[in-house]
């Protein structure tokens, strides 16, 4: 039996990712089968079909992080699930594919309320951010966090997570259309840090004594400047480098006002504490329900279309999230 999938067959242009017939995945004995409603396009879905990754699958392979969708097929040692379950899951890479073979403790039940486009934007995202935050910088209430390239997908997950958890919040983007997007999901204010003297700007929001944290998923020219923007004891959040450049810190500037800068890999915090990760999902799921969180969709795709959906991620021309639809 076959299943269409879209294939990278060698690292390099996201042009050679072709959709092609393949064999449904086989079901390892700690693994399910999930039919996959809907995926998620995240920026590291970009660089690991460039080889650019810190992870680099066995080729052929399909990318894709994140799912939501049904299981289909467990594996004898995969306890806790059937067939017909609702789930999302967190994949590493293979979700660009109409099933997919998840090992069984990757995955969370999807509650009911909460449609499949939802559960397959919250994992990676969300689950990032919510880490950042609450497990890595263990923000407070009353605090306030700059958040870098805040109209993206994990950007947008840090606004909406860290006002749910009583944060003040200063996004910083690239366009005055970004900026409204952010003031709508519940920025306090925001300031274009492509332009001379945003750092001014953002310390000046402070009182002159900068944020408590920054949340940064941008890195390269931006990151050093953040840092500055941090007030006494402050928390700086590496999350990613979507500028593609990874900076030179001077490491005088942690120093002389106690910062700490705090690595964010949630993809091995997941593996050695699964336990709050589950927490974490039931947590995100929750704050959904009621309506305190939502995915920011712009688009729904399908397989074929995902290439164009990715060139334009790397431009950083997206906001918030890219639906992908294997089935469609």
């Amino acid at each position: 039996m076959n299943m269409k999938a879209l294939l990278c067959s060698r690292f390099g242009p996201l042009e050679d990712l072709r959709v092609e017939d393949v064999p449904v995945p086989s079901c390892a004995q700690s693994q399910v089968v999930v039919r996959v409603q809907a995926a998620s396009l995240n920026f590291p879905d970009v660089l690991i079909a460039q080889g650019l990754y810190q992870v680099r699958p066995m080729l052929p392979f399909s990318p894709g992080a994140e799912l939501a969708g049904v299981v289909v097929r467990t594996g004898s040692k995969a306890a806790g699930w059937k067939e017909g379950d609702r789930v999302m899951a967190s994949t590493g890479y293979g979700a660009f594919a109409q099933q997919c073979a998840v090992d069984a403790q990757r995955l969370v039940p999807l509650r009911d309320g909460l449609g499949f486009d939802q559960g397959a934007a919250l994992v990676v995202a969300y689950g990032t951010s919510l880490h950042a935050l609450k497990d890595c910088a263990q923000l407070r209430d009353g605090e306030t966090v700059l958040v870098l390239g805040a109209a993206g997908g994990v950007g947008v997950a840090a606004i909406q997570i860290a006002r749910k958890m009583g944060a003040r919040v200063i996004a910083a983007v690239s366009t005055q259309e970004k900026a409204e997007l952010c003031r709508r999901l519940g920025a306090d204010e925001a300031v274009d840090y492509t332009v001379d003297g945003w750092r001014e700007r953002v310390k000046a929001l402070c009182g002159g004594e900068g944020v408590d944290i920054v949340y940064d998923p941008v890195g390269g020219a931006y990151a050093v400047q953040a840092l500055r923007c941090l007030r006494w004891r402050g928390r700086y959040l590496t999350v990613g480098f979507a500028a593609g450049a990874i900076a030179q810190v001077p490491l005088n500037l942690a120093l002389l006002k106690e910062r700490r800068i705090l690595g964010v890999y949630w993809g091995d915090a997941i593996k050695r504490d699964p336990a709050t990760h589950q927490a974490n999902m039931r947590l995100l799921q929750d704050w959904c329900v009621e309506g305190a969180i939502e995915p920011v969709i712009s688009r729904r795709a399908r397989l074929a279309e995902v290439p164009q959906a990715m060139r334009c991620m790397a431009g950083r021309q997206v906001v918030g999230k890219i639906i992908i639809r294997p089935q469609e």
